[in-house]
């Protein structure tokens, strides 16, 4: 048996078990990987799949142990990549970030600057995003943290931290009747369309659920996963906007849009950092971890990362 042919194994449950799909991921062939998982299966004396005819259709019993060996096995590879890297390569590398737009927009650039201020070797990948995607980069290591507001506490592979706590802001432009009300109400905006978040990300549950214990059906306008593109449309009179308040912390007087404090409708997000559990961090990624807010140190990420307790909230 060999690493080829656990790879093979495991693309192809993440591509539900199409092996074209497969062999497209991996740059090889069908043929290639279906006699590879064959051989494997025939060493080890049991069917890691059902099929009907050529075509997978399920993870047998057996198969599902075997895949959990598999994962065991390819996150210590590249472990052991990781740590080839740190002793070898002393402060270079790279560190791939899987998060939402709203972070890699206007939280990020701070933390990444002090990291390639301290560590200017370092090269930073950034893969944006929905919360469940960045959730599962992390899982396919295809990323090594993931930041953002959504999902990743749900996870029991991942291991996450609180990083910092947030609320909400309504933008309408400067004309717009609700621009001159100091404390706006629910009724209020369930009485405007709404330009909001996507329903996966940035806090929208919190939203939603503020509405609904209202009893109120608020009339949407538009859905955005990116605070830019609803600034936008609101300036465009479609509709009120709410967006995260890190959006407009920055914005200039002359940015067209006047912004208002809805946390009192809609209480406190947390947003959160994630890596994959028994993953081996360098030590970058714990200075990283350290940029990302005050309240984190490296002693409490390895600290986490051991099992150390799990209940961390701010």
């Amino acid at each position: 048996m060999n690493l080829h042919q656990f790879r093979f194994v495991q693309e192809a449950v993440r591509r539900n078990l199409n092996l074209t799909e497969t062999a497209k991921a991996l740059f090889t062939s069908q043929p290639g990987i279906s006699k590879a998982i064959l051989e494997l299966e025939e060493e080890l004396g049991v069917d890691i799949f059902a099929r009907h005819g050529k075509r997978l259709r399920r993870v047998t019993e057996p198969g599902q142990e075997v895949l959990k060996s598999i994962e065991i096995i390819m996150r210590e590879v590249a472990n052991l990549k990781r740590i080839g890297e740190q002793f070898s390569k002393q402060d270079a590398g790279t560190l791939s970030i899987a998060t939402t737009h709203t972070q890699a927009r206007y939280f990020l650039p701070g933390p990444i600057a002090q990291l390639r201020k301290r560590f200017p070797k370092v090269q930073v990948v950034l893969h944006q995003g929905m919360p469940e995607q960045v959730a599962r980069m992390l899982l396919d290591d295809v990323a090594e943290v993931g930041l953002a507001t959504e999902a990743l506490a749900h996870y029991e592979d991942l291991v996450t931290l609180p990083c910092y706590e947030w609320q909400h802001v309504m933008v309408v432009p400067p004309e717009h009747p609700l621009a001159t009300v100091e404390r706006i109400t629910l009724e209020q905006l369930a009485a405007e369309p709404l330009v909001l978040y996507h329903a996966t990300v940035s806090g929208r549950t919190r939203i939603d659920q503020a509405f609904a214990r209202a009893r109120l059906k608020p009339v949407l306008a538009l859905e955005a996963i990116d605070s830019d593109v609803i600034k936008t449309y609101v300036r465009l009179g479609m509709g009120v906007g709410i967006v995260a308040e890190t959006a407009v912390r920055d914005d200039p007087p002359d940015s067209g849009l006047v912004a208002r404090p809805v946390g009192q409708l809609f209480g406190s997000n947390v947003t959160r950092v994630a890596f994959k559990r028994g993953a081996y961090l360098r030590h970058f990624v714990y200075a990283f971890a350290e940029q990302l807010s005050d309240r984190l140190s490296a002693s409490l990420v390895q600290r986490a990362m051991a099992g150390e307790g799990s209940d961390y909230n701010l």
